[in-house]
């Protein structure tokens, strides 16, 4: 063996064990506090959230004309998995359909349990947005917002964009 070889030289070596194991995916009913409270942990959003205080807006910078990307181009299996998603979006009510002279270009990213995520490339549209002066919030003042509260959790909202509420433009 080389390993030998080069110990008997005096070379320094590092030996691993290397084991690979599967971890379990983790459900949300596995932790018991959720299984004690089901209802509120729904499968599937009903629809638009509620109107609140605060309404979400896209801030231009003045001037600024419309952008609309051309589409890039999708193999036929993706081209159906977006009218899918258009689709299930619509259905929801999540989307309308627009005439709006803005337009970005849609692509996927394949998930770890296969399924294809949407993303929309908002680059373009980013250049020309006024940046929020505080677009990340504070670490000191998530914690003050918890005020010694006993329980709390760090949630992966499905489909997060969806779940706030634009200001209409009509």
């Amino acid at each position: 063996m080389k390993a030998s070889k080069y110990l008997k030289k005096g070379y320094l070596a590092y030996l691993a064990h290397v084991v690979e194991r599967k971890m379990e995916e983790k459900n949300i009913q596995d932790i018991p506090i959720v299984r004690d409270f089901l209802e509120v942990f729904p499968e599937e959003l009903p629809g638009l959230p509620p109107p609140r205080q605060v309404e979400f807006k896209i801030d231009l910078i003045p001037g600024a004309a419309p952008i609309a990307k051309a589409p890039y181009r999708l193999e036929p299996s993706k081209l159906q998995e977006l009218m899918n998603q258009l689709q299930e979006l619509l259905d929801k009510g999540f989307i309308r359909p627009s005439f709006s002279p803005w337009g970005a270009p849609v692509l996927f990213v394949k998930k770890k349990d296969g399924s294809m995520r949407m993303c929309i490339d908002y680059r373009e549209l980013n250049k020309v947005t006024i940046k929020n002066r505080y677009p990340l919030p504070r670490i000191d003042d998530l914690f003050d917002q918890l005020q010694g509260a006993i329980y709390f959790s760090k949630s992966d909202m499905r489909s997060g964009y969806h779940q706030l509420r634009l200001e209409s433009t009509q």
